[in-house]
């Protein structure tokens, strides 16, 4: 890291769908906290001015009810993964702390764009038949979601403003989305007709959980909101990508 000024830390062990691992948390932690104190002990050492951390929503938590996440939130993250970000985030301020590194944490819902994988891409799959979709009822619950162009802008804003330094932000697109929204958009994109069929939540909440895919009711029935004003106040950010409703 000689003569670098700024490092974006991207990399992370994330989207293992099939997790073979005898202990998938250990192996987490392997990647994603020590990977990450390495780095930041790297930065420190070679004189780098700032590091970015891309971390998670997950940190926060799963689901949101009355209100989205904020940044102030207390993180309460549930799975291996979250954990492992939020242990990284802590261990990257406890550096900063003690060096003339400037640590800057961001954190994301799920990222969308060319190339997409994991959960969205398993949700791009079900709009492509052209038959109709139970989905028609989902219509209450709120997801954030952000485009690569506008994470990539981010970025790039958290690497030049001044009052990113210590910072902890979440972001997001402009416009939150109910599944049926979301999948209503996927369809008009992929030039498939619309067609949804209203099945009330509680009854496909029934259904998945007697199939045993009751993570997948949560993501289709359940909400996960973000509060962005806050990094968009401090960074003086707009999303330069807009997601049209159809």
């Amino acid at each position: 890291m000689e003569g670098v000024d700024i490092v974006i830390h991207l990399a992370a062990r994330a989207h293992v769908m099939d997790d073979q691992s005898s202990d998938p948390l250990a192996e987490y932690r392997r990647i994603n906290v020590d990977g990450t104190a390495a780095i930041a002990e790297a930065a420190s050492d070679a004189g780098v001015k700032r590091l970015i951390f891309l971390s998670s929503i997950k940190v926060n938590g799963e689901q949101t009810f009355e209100k989205p996440y904020t940044a102030a939130d207390t993180p309460a993250p549930e799975d291996a993964y979250g954990i492992s970000k939020a242990e990284a985030e802590k261990k990257l301020k406890e550096i900063s702390a003690r060096t003339r590194l400037e640590a800057v944490i961001i954190r994301t819902p799920l990222v969308y764009g060319p190339g997409v994988r994991a959960n969205f891409l398993s949700l791009m799959s079900l709009p492509i038949a052209s038959l109709p979709l139970p989905f028609g009822s989902i219509t209450k619950n709120r997801r954030s979601l952000i485009y690569i162009g506008n994470l990539v802008d981010i970025l790039l804003t958290a690497t030049q403003n001044p009052a990113a330094s210590g910072q902890t932000m979440l972001v997001r697109d402009g416009a939150d989305l109910s599944t049926a929204e979301l999948v209503r958009l996927l369809r008009c994109s992929l030039g498939k007709p619309k067609r949804m069929i209203a099945v009330p939540p509680a009854i496909l909440h029934c259904i998945l959980s007697l199939l045993g895919r009751k993570a997948m009711s949560g993501r289709l029935l359940g909400s996960l909101a973000i509060d962005d004003q806050a990094t968009r106040d401090t960074l003086e950010w707009t999303h330069h990508f807009l997601l049209r409703k159809a």
